[in-house]
């Protein structure tokens, strides 16, 4: 292969308290919670848009952030977006229950505390309430490279319009969704060896109101398949880390969405897109290696440093404790993940990368970057305080069941 060698001096164009790689749920909360808890914040951003998979890439979904049991389980910033996704309109999946008063019977046998909502206007309400809170937003910028020094993080290096560029920060958090800071720092890192399959999600207007297409869905793992799954839309998968690997999906992509408006044309004429994915709709790519790794079977499991919970979106029943240590590895000291490239085993991982665990754990991270200097060696104590204050319930004893 030839080589080209590049010389930069790159110029530290500003600097901040808490810096936030990537601007979907997961930096969304992550950077709202720096910003209230005294900040100065900002936040990069490659699309466009705020949040990420949940609208641009049109997985306009906030699955439930209650147990399937009657318990609501996720709470804080998590149910704050919940809110605000719904603060214009409700597209599908109302849960008359749990917005207006049903009782416990109701919530538990009936619908579960999720929505379908309306992705613009819930990246657009997004943008306003970070706005509001002084966060710094840049979009259309790319995170090329950073630069440790030993057992910190000093600076990212980035570009877009304006150039190359650094900026210089006390704490950074990793909610780029593909663990991009963990990679460039070395961190240890872990990937999605099953691969993703390929999904073409897509809105089109049917009897005047907005339809969802699911063409394609997320993967099931093995040992949670019934024999009755729709098979994928093409028979290859992908690891969504390479550029040339994801143009060539967002093509296929878009090859199925074509193919399949153009068949339901056939029996009505109506049916005409109103709006498709601007991003690749890659689920799992990469993720930390942290201080504890999570796993499916700690379920009900009480952890000491839990920062929130989260519900299995598959399944009744689950309720998952978060534990801090899932979100850094003590290799470096001013380095969190958000998300879904946090520490879990593959399994877990298809649990833990939805809109209410992203929620969840960006608020912590969030906090945790805006408040302590020494990541690894914070007193989880005085985080988990915070987090109450904010509406958070940490364990699920402390559930109002």
């Amino acid at each position: 292969m030839e080589i080209i060698h590049e010389s930069f001096d790159t110029p530290v164009v500003e600097e901040c308290d808490v810096l936030v790689a990537g601007g979907g749920i997961a930096g969304i909360a992550a950077a709202l919670a720096a910003a209230r808890a005294g900040a100065k914040v900002t936040l990069i951003e490659r699309s466009w848009i705020l949040g990420g998979l949940a609208t641009s890439g049109l997985i306009a979904i906030y699955l439930p952030i209650d147990d399937g049991m009657g318990h609501q389980v996720s709470f804080g910033i998590c149910q704050e977006l919940f809110m605000l996704s719904i603060k214009h309109l409700v597209e599908s999946r109302y849960p008359k229950a749990w917005l207006e008063n049903g009782t416990f019977e109701e919530k538990r046998d009936g619908k579960r505390f999720e929505v379908q909502y309306n992705a613009s206007l819930f990246a657009l309400e997004s943008e306003k309430l970070l706005n509001q809170n002084g966060v710094r937003i840049l979009y259309g910028t790319e995170i090329c490279d950073v630069k440790r020094d030993a057992d910190r993080i000093e600076a990212v290096i980035a570009q877009n319009k304006s150039g190359r560029f650094a900026i210089k920060f006390k704490n950074i958090i990793d909610a780029t969704g593909d663990a991009d800071i963990v990679h460039f720092a070395k961190v240890p890192e872990d990937t999605f060896k099953a691969g993703n399959v390929l999904a073409a999600w897509y809105f089109s207007i049917l009897n005047n109101w907005h339809k969802l297409n699911q063409i394609g869905a997320a993967d099931i793992p093995d040992e949670e398949k019934t024999g009755n799954e729709k098979k994928p839309l093409i028979d290859r998968r992908f690891t969504g880390l390479s550029g040339f690997e994801l143009s060539e999906m967002m093509q296929l992509s878009h090859e199925q969405t074509l193919r399949d408006i153009i068949f339901k044309r056939k029996s009505d004429p109506n049916h005409v897109p109103t709006l498709i994915a601007t991003i690749p709709q890659i689920r799992m790519t990469r993720k930390i290696v942290g201080e504890y790794t999570y796993d499916v079977a700690d379920e009900h499991k009480y952890f000491e440093d839990s920062i929130g919970m989260f519900s299995n979106w598959k399944k009744r029943g689950p309720v998952y404790e978060t534990p801090f240590r899932t979100l850094y590895n003590k290799e470096v000291k001013n380095l969190l993940t958000a998300g879904r490239n946090i520490s879990v085993t593959e399994h877990m991982w298809d649990a833990s990368r939805v809109i209410p665990a992203c929620a969840v754990t960006g608020e912590a991270a969030g906090i945790a970057a805006a408040c302590f200097d020494n990541i690894p060696e914070i007193d989880v104590k005085d985080l988990q305080k915070k987090l109450v204050a904010g509406g958070v319930v940490l364990h699920e004893k402390d559930l109002n069941i």
